[in-house]
């Protein structure tokens, strides 16, 4: 589920946040050790989750230079909506 918008989807189409020793990072592979959430590939949801929803989901306050590294990866994303990427297989 994108702890963003509250959409159930499969994780493959879903980005691995985790919280680690050294902070909360992104998960490419989705196999870090660590308590993980997880986020559409889309801007919108990233913003709903860093404000709120993602440090929830994660059990732990989220430092603002992790948050900055987020938001560095969130930059990088897309504004389209997943629901234009087609149904669920």
């Amino acid at each position: 589920m994108c702890v963003g918008c509250r959409a159930v989807l499969s994780k493959r189409t879903l980005i691995r946040i985790v919280r680690t020793p050294q902070g909360v990072v992104v998960d490419p592979t989705g196999k870090l050790a660590g308590r993980g959430a997880y986020l559409h590939n889309q801007r919108s949801c990233w913003m709903k989750g860093i404000k709120g929803a993602l440090a929830q989901a994660l059990r732990a306050e989220i430092s603002q230079e992790d948050i900055d590294r987020l938001l560095a990866f969130a930059d990088t994303l897309s504004d389209e909506s997943f629901e234009a990427q087609g149904p669920l297989a």
